[in-house]
Parts: structure tokens; sequence; C-alpha cells
């Protein structure tokens, strides 16, 4: 099968968490034989501030751990439908411009070979419906939503049956534990500051807790403001800057635990939904303990898997308990690895779109590039 996919940036993880689960399920849906074709627009913002802050060196991550992976870059006033060609299934995630998702729209309903599937990996349409009912969906085929709370939202805007649940997933061929264990210290967090979705929550899920059990802190991401980082050095917090996603895995290994803390709409308005790291986090084989949400899917066994704290003080005395056991450390591990590799890698995401494609009515078997 012929698989076109207009992404924001593959190559640019710099405050793009989609580009994560993207990249490892392409190159699963690659190495079965398909042909993929990842197409990002020129000036992509991700890209743009990746390269201010660090050049075309912060390319080589992405260059060296996936060599299988290319990537077409087209000038925004180029003709998608010209640029999706002969392909059998196109994906447009939410991240790209209203009017390449109207072209490709239109070239569906007056025609079009190919089948349309809509990406949405976002809150947006709870946090701001208006800006994902700017998009012209009228030819699309379905949509992908990365939750159950969130394919509801659709189906209530008249998908009906063409909405399905893609959720993210762990790419293990990278998100793996260490083949030899080393020295473990402290707890990290990876995440980005953002724009003060959870602000409230990381002082008092993660500063305070990591401070009161006496765990030295590390943290990783961008888009930290002033009054950010003069948090952070207020509870002597050590602030590493930008990361390539790449490198998560060697970064957990080098810690005992970490922790989940999810933005204010997944716990309200959108229930359900972890952050890729909690997939990540687990695949890598690091103790996890979370913030609450509500895992209304069964995706993962709390208590088992990973912990939930209810609160700060529970927070802390968990941590302070990981930091202690290393029986509860070893059991968690276990079964969140065990998890993990039964129901949430790429390659079982790569499988649920293979199986959407095929009630599309598209062949599933691979095709030559």
């Amino acid at each position: 099968m012929k698989i076109v996919y207009f992404t924001h940036s593959l190559q640019s993880c710099w405050n793009h968490g989609n580009a994560h689960f993207l990249r490892g399920v392409l190159r699963d849906l690659s190495a079965r034989g398909h042909a993929v074709r990842a197409l990002e627009p020129q000036g992509a913002w991700s890209l743009e501030n990746l390269l201010r802050d660090h050049g075309q060196a912060g390319l080589d991550p992405f260059r060296q751990n996936y060599p299988d992976l290319s990537v077409e870059t087209y000038d925004p006033a180029a003709d998608p439908a010209d640029l999706a060609g002969d392909a059998d299934l196109v994906i447009v995630h939410e991240w790209n411009d209203p009017t390449l998702a109207a072209t490709l729209s239109r070239a569906r309903k007056t025609g079009a070979r190919f089948k349309l599937l809509f990406h949405d990996t976002h809150h947006r349409a709870v946090s701001d419906p208006e800006a994902i009912r700017a998009f012209d969906l009228s030819g699309f085929d379905g949509v992908l939503a990365f939750g159950e709370t969130l394919s509801e939202v659709y189906r209530r805007w008249g998908w009906g049956d063409r909405v399905w649940t893609w959720h993210e997933a762990a790419d293990t061929r990278l998100f793996h534990p260490p083949a030899q264990e080393s020295a473990r210290e402290g707890l990290v967090w990876i995440g980005n500051w953002g724009d003060g979705e959870r602000t409230e929550e990381l002082e008092s899920f993660l500063f305070r807790p990591a401070q009161d059990a006496g765990l030295p802190l590390d943290i990783y991401g961008v888009r930290y403001p002033a009054e950010a980082l003069a948090t952070l050095d207020r509870y002597g917090v050590r602030y590493h800057g930008w990361a390539p996603n790449a490198a998560a895995p060697g970064i957990f290994a080098r810690h005992r635990a970490t922790v989940h803390v999810p933005r204010r709409f997944y716990t309200t308005m959108l229930p359900g939904i972890p952050t890729i790291r909690v997939f990540e986090a687990l695949a890598c084989g690091i103790p996890l303990v979370s913030a609450p949400w509500e895992d209304s899917e069964n995706l993962f066994r709390p208590g088992r898997d990973f912990l939930f704290a209810r609160g700060g003080a529970e927070m802390t005395a968990h941590l302070r308990d990981l930091a202690h056991d290393p029986d509860l450390r070893a059991s968690l591990v276990a079964h969140g690895l065990e998890t993990i590799r039964a129901r949430h890698t790429c390659a079982h995401r790569a499988q649920e779109l293979l199986s959407i494609a095929a009630q599309l009515g598209l062949n599933q078997g691979a095709s030559a590039a």
C-alpha cells in the first residue's frame, strides 16, 4: 500500500511530541514493505526553532536514529493533491494549515482515488473547537483520534462510525531498557513548560515532592520562560534544556524514577489520554509515578504498571518508597514493560492502521515504492 502522511515535521521534535509516535509508526509500516512518504512544509515552526537553537547539528539525532525514514519538504504553495500522487491512503495531521486539508478534501470529493484521514492528537477540539472546525473535512473518509473521549467529540459532530480511536504508543526499536544497567540516581522529568496548562500541577506534583523526598531532579525541555527558570532554581532543579527525543532512553537509564504530570485539559475535558511519555518511559524500564488522570480506557494497570499519586503528599511518599525499595522498582518495571510490549508499541498501532485501511476498502498488502 502507498501511504502519504502530511506532518508538521518529522525531522524536528522541538516542542513537537507528535513526531515521536509518527517516526515509530511510519518506520514500522515501511519495514512491513509499504511505500511510506512523509511530507512536511518548508518553514515548519518546530524545525525553525530547532535550527535556530542548535543549527544543523540539531538534526543529527533524527538522521542517526531513523536512517530508514526519508522526509520530503514541499513548498506550502504546492498542490497537496499533486504531492499525494498515486497514494492509496493519505493522512493529514492537525498541525497542518487548514488550507491543505481543504484542498485535499475538494480533491477527494471530485474523484481523487486515495482514501483520506484526519489525524487529531490535540485537545483543541474541546479547548478551541473553532480552530478545528476551520478544517474542511467534508471530503475526508474518516478521523483518527488519539483517545476515546476525543473520538466521542467527533461522533457528536456527526462522524459516527467514521472515527477511530488510535492511541499513541512507544517505538520499542528505540525505547527499551538499557542493554547494560549502570548506576541510577534521582528523578527525571522530560517535558516542555508550554502555555501554563500545568504550571500549578508541576509545582505540586513534581518540584515540591522531589525536594521533600530529598531526590535530585533533572529536567529537560523547551519553552521555559524566565519565571519558570526562577521556579526551578528555587527548588534546586537541574535544568538541561532541549534533549532530542532519541536521547530519552539514555536519560531515563541514568535515573531511578520519572513522573507524569498531564496537562489540565487531559484531566478535565479530555480524560483518559496520557501523553506519549508514559508509553515511552514504561518501554524504557523506568519506574513512573503519575499525577491524577482517569485511565477510562484501561490502557494500563495502575498500581502495577505505575503508581498514581492523588496529591503532593502522596507523590512525596511514593518517591521516597521508590528511592529506597528496589523490589518495588523492579516490580513496576517488569509490569510496565509487560503492558507496553503486549499492547502499546508502534507495531501494534501500525497493524491497527492497516485494519482501518481494510475497513475503508484498501488492500493491506505491501507495495513497492
